[in-house]
């Protein structure tokens, strides 16, 4: 991303309104931004990988419009998200289902709908071969293999721990001879699943589960003899830096650890499937709040404006573990001057914890004033979280034209007091 574009899109959107009285915060999207971060991953593997997003990371419709346009196809985990890649104009054949509480009815719209299918348990495995049962229609299914190779940074964020509630526990007893067994007596079972975890995990992890379960894809295929795995997906969550804005680590260095660590993947023998999310969007959006006041207590200087666990619920209830980057900007969007202060940036929900920063150093904070909550576009302004029954921000597509000029598309509408608490109920 160009230098100063936080500022750029900020300055445009107060010029034009998007910012302001009716609509003191927002959320924005580089689209630009994303469609190169997806050509980055596209250029990092071969052509026989096939890249889903995650839709959890951000399942807003124009979002999963805008990464079908640049060539992925799509990850989803509810009956919602699986309607909304539908509606999005994603094909059967380009989605994955995964759910680890799958119901009947689920499994059913599933089959229906005709896209590929990753099962959790040997439990829901044998609800899946009844359906399999009248024929898959060119579906893939496999199982969801849990490597069991540790815990990361965040323990909320790991799935591969030896307890995880996803998928079939590799190392616990006889559950690997049991997995070979089902694939060997079932033809339609012709895919395997992988995901380490996503933020706080780090590569040699992420490559040690993938490495555990292309293994038994082979072990699968040599006891079955034949080729009985087609497909291994690899699942995502490449970490995001969220220190600076520098891009770390990057979709290449990732792939020439899976080239040196599992070799299978990149010989051609199998479809390979990844499941990247937070990495497409987190550094390509923001979030923005007009600060509304200002005071001091207890000689802490706090500034309250819009932005607080209703938008980053993570970060709010979490601090320790996403901590977010925070810029301060004046009433135009110009980037704020001055001396830097230590400063408590307030959101508006009612209760203490409600900061979005806590002593953030930037010039000192004035009501009319703004704040830019960096690395956001994964996770935060989509996936609202209605405390204190405030109503879910607009959403702006930003291009970035040549010269100054900066091009908005509204994604999603202030949401209305109306429509908001029909969601409450």
């Amino acid at each position: 991303m160009e230098p100063g574009f936080h500022e750029r899109i900020l300055h445009a959107a107060v010029s034009n309104g998007l910012i302001g009285e009716g609509s003191p915060l927002a959320g924005f999207v580089v689209e630009t931004a994303v469609a190169k971060t997806v050509d980055e991953l596209v250029k990092a593997f071969p052509s026989h990988f096939e890249h889903m997003f995650a839709a959890k990371a951000n399942s807003m419709r124009r979002a999963l419009e805008l990464v079908r346009r640049c060539g992925m196809g799509c990850e989803v985990a509810s009956a919602g998200e699986l309607e909304q890649a539908l509606r999005a104009g994603f094909a059967p054949q380009q989605i994955v289902f995964d759910e680890p509480a799958k119901t009947g009815d689920v499994l059913d719209r599933v089959f229906e709908a005709g896209v590929h299918l990753n099962i959790d348990n040997f439990q829901e495995f044998e609800r899946v071969r009844e359906r399999a049962a009248a024929g898959t229609g060119g579906m893939d299914i496999g199982f969801r293999i849990n490597p069991q190779v540790g815990t990361g940074a965040i323990d909320a964020m790991s799935t591969a721990t030896a307890s995880s509630k996803f998928g079939v526990a590799l190392d616990d007893p006889g559950n690997r001879e049991a997995l070979i067994a089902r694939y060997s007596e079932n033809r339609w079972l012709n895919s395997v699943h992988v995901h380490v975890g996503s933020q706080g995990c780090s590569l040699e992890m992420m490559a040690m589960g993938v490495g555990k379960t292309a293994a038994l894809a082979e072990d699968i295929n040599k006891a079955a003899g034949r080729r009985q795995v087609e497909v291994i997906d690899i699942g995502g969550g490449l970490p995001v830096n969220f220190d600076s804005e520098e891009v770390t680590p990057t979709f290449s260095e990732y792939a020439a650890l899976l080239r040196e660590r599992v070799p299978v993947l990149f010989s051609g023998d199998y479809r390979v499937r990844t499941e990247f999310g937070r990495a497409i969007f987190a550094k390509n959006g923001f979030i923005a709040s007009r600060i509304e006041y200002t005071k001091q207590s207890g000689g802490r200087h706090i500034a309250t404006g819009h932005a607080g666990g209703q938008v980053a619920t993570r970060t709010v209830f979490m601090p320790e573990h996403w901590k977010i980057r925070i810029s301060g900007y004046d009433a135009t969007g110009r980037s704020k001057a001055g001396s830097a202060v230590p400063q408590d940036v307030a959101g508006p929900l009612c209760f203490a914890g409600d900061l979005a920063g806590r002593a953030v150093e930037m010039p000192l904070l004035e009501p009319g004033d703004h704040v830019v909550l960096h690395d956001t576009g994964a996770y935060y302004f989509s996936n609202p979280f209605y405390y204190n029954a405030l109503s879910a921000p607009p959403v702006h597509g930003v291009r970035l034209e040549h010269g100054d000029d900066v091009k908005f598309d509204c994604w999603r509408e202030l949401q209305s007091l109306e429509a908001m608490l029909a969601v409450i109920g």
